[in-house]
């Protein structure tokens, strides 16, 4: 049993870079702001994270200064803010004290940070990491984790990590439907050999039994206490999956056999995570998984990229919402993902929608017993259209990125200490 971190909070890194000489005297506390004037927004996050490992205490500010991030005043946590290049701002006991009264006055509020939690992403062996955007953004931001993927997952290890991030599997089993396209690839096929020895090895019928399976240990994971971040295919695929165990679908999905008319009538949703009644596409011929996703890029239903908008959420009332949606920009380009974005009508009751545009959203969360998940959909924020074989993103480039943004304030959640309820 996974023991439950002491908040629903995100716990992002923060990189603090000094851009003017130090003072003789030391400030009180250090202030990272995350606003247009940070120099490096995604490597704050890292900093932030590196404090925390410290043994240091930390404070997020919600809603100030783009999110901003109170450290220590330490000559350590100076150099290593001026090594990583980040902005920093020393601030003595009177300046910190207008920053505590601003914070009491607005739609602020102040999340200490305790602990620097342990990340495990899950993906196939020898994935190269530029092929998901998560993985580039820890390693941008110096954030340490290590990997897992389905000997892992059903062994149990899982809970040894408080926050896990889903590559961008398809957890049907159809190898994201790749075979329409690259069938004699060499990558596809060591993608199928690898899956069928581990199915082999674990004793399942067939592939899409295999990953049903890893899809229920994840989902007895996040209820046991467990942090979940899911971006692309493997959102929308993971509840689908969830969703099959009243109904043998891998007689659908696996080794061609014919597809299952009443799937879609036979899926169980109580087991889904974000989704409800969706419309199954069993067809082999047509690149999709379901209606869920409302671009279906892949599809001639594609619906072109727009921009989406950031909720703005009470700080006080609703701090975790708030935490996973601090930004410097309120509203964001688009980007294709094999799942892009989430058909309003097809979301849970009680879902929490963090982005949107008109009718389909962009960024989710929710709870599940003890624990928590937050689906992005789409690939990689600084690639909007982003192909197999496309050089990887230069994160050195968009160190202000608003989309990377995103997926680091979550890995900062499960750090916050729990504050006694408003009453």
């Amino acid at each position: 049993m996974i023991r439950q971190p002491r908040c629903l909070a995100l716990a992002t890194w923060v990189v603090a870079v000094s851009m003017w000489p130090v003072p003789s005297v030391a400030a009180q506390e250090l202030l990272v702001p995350m606003d247009l004037v940070q120099a490096n927004h995604l490597k704050s996050y890292g900093l932030t994270y590196w404090t925390l490992e410290q043994g240091e205490t930390v404070e997020w500010l919600l809603n100030y200064r783009g999110g901003a991030f109170l450290l220590p005043d330490t000559e350590a946590i100076r150099r290593e803010a001026a090594f990583r290049g980040v902005t920093i701002e020393p601030v003595d006991r009177a300046r910190v004290a207008q920053i505590r009264e601003t914070i009491a006055r607005e739609n602020m509020e102040a999340v200490p940070l305790e602990t620097a939690p342990k990340i495990a992403i899950y993906t196939p062996p020898s994935t190269a990491p530029w092929d998901d955007a998560v993985t580039m953004a820890l390693t941008y931001a110096e954030i340490p984790y290590e990997t897992v993927w389905d000997p892992e997952v059903l062994e149990g290890e899982l809970y040894e990590y408080e926050w896990l991030h889903l590559h961008h599997e398809d957890f049907t089993g159809q190898y994201s439907k790749f075979y329409l396209t690259y069938a004699g690839a060499d990558w596809l096929q060591e993608e199928v050999a690898r899956n069928r020895d581990v199915t082999s090895r674990f004793d399942f019928p067939d592939v899409p039994t295999l990953k049903r399976a890893v899809s229920e240990e994840i989902r007895a994971y996040v209820e046991s206490g467990g942090f979940l971040f899911a971006m692309c295919s493997a959102t929308e695929t993971l509840d689908l999956a969830l969703a099959s165990h009243s109904t043998d679908i891998s007689a659908s999905y696996a080794d061609g056999r014919a597809p299952d008319p009443d799937a879609s009538e036979r899926m169980d949703w109580s087991q889904a995570f974000a989704f409800t009644q969706a419309e199954v596409e069993l067809r082999p011929s047509v690149n999709a998984f379901s209606d869920i996703d409302f671009h279906l890029v892949n599809t001639a239903g594609r619906q072109p990229l727009g921009f989406f908008r950031l909720f703005d959420f009470s700080a006080k009332l609703d701090p975790v919402p708030t935490m996973l949606v601090q930004n410097h920009e309120d509203v964001l380009t688009d980007f294709y993902g094999l799942t892009t974005s989430f058909r309003k009508s097809r979301l849970k009751p009680g879902v929490t929608v963090l982005a949107e545009e008109g009718e389909w959203a962009k960024y989710l969360h929710g709870s599940l017993g003890e624990g928590t998940w937050t689906f992005y959909g789409g690939h990689d924020p600084e690639d909007p259209e982003h192909q197999i074989g496309d050089p990887p993103t230069n994160l050195d480039l968009h160190a202000d990125s608003p989309g990377y943004r995103l997926i680091l304030n979550n890995v900062l959640f499960p750090a916050a200490r729990p504050r006694p309820l408003k009453t």
